[in-house]
């Protein structure tokens, strides 16, 4: 079980080693393009944001393709960008990326387009090309829907009574 960031400051302060990076927490960074205006939804993916915050380090933001190259800004993590045309996946497909990042200790940056989508020149440099749903919905719902999806998948991985 990777230790939550209070347990592993502990140990460091105590003078013990520092742990191994595959036991650190990875980072799981969620993404958007567009202004947040429906309330509900916010409410929804901030809720299973801060959730999954009790298994990892866990942020999402809203981002301005002109203004941020998430190459740049995160050169080491896994890029999943979700797109109507990338692959399938479900719960359990989607649960094992996350376990294989966390085994892999690699933080993982999921980005959703906006109302126009992702800017076209990201799409191939994307690690994985996501399709969340074959259906039509707000990019506020595929927020609140990839977020509990991430929460999901640390309860699963936790043997939490959530998933069931």
């Amino acid at each position: 079980m990777i230790p939550k960031a209070s347990d592993t400051q502990g140990k460091q302060d105590q003078g013990a080693k520092p742990l191994h990076p595959q036991e650190l927490p990875v980072r799981l960074l969620l993404y958007y393009i567009g202004k947040a205006r429906d309330a509900h939804a916010n409410a929804i993916a901030a809720e299973y944001i801060k959730r999954s915050t009790r298994f990892a380090k866990c942020e999402m933001r809203e981002i301005q393709p002109k203004r941020f190259d998430p190459w740049t800004a995160h050169p080491a993590t896994t890029k999943i960008l979700l797109d109507p045309a990338g692959r399938k996946f479900d719960s359990p497909a989607f649960i094992s990326l996350v376990d294989k990042a966390e085994r892999d200790g690699r933080d993982v940056v999921f980005i959703l387009g906006g109302a126009d989508g992702l800017p076209a020149e990201w799409r191939p440099r994307a690690d994985v090309l996501m399709a969340l749903s074959p259906l039509t919905m707000p990019h506020e719902l595929a927020r609140a829907l990839l977020a509990e999806q991430i929460y999901r998948a640390f309860t699963t991985l936790r043997g939490h009574p959530y998933p069931r």
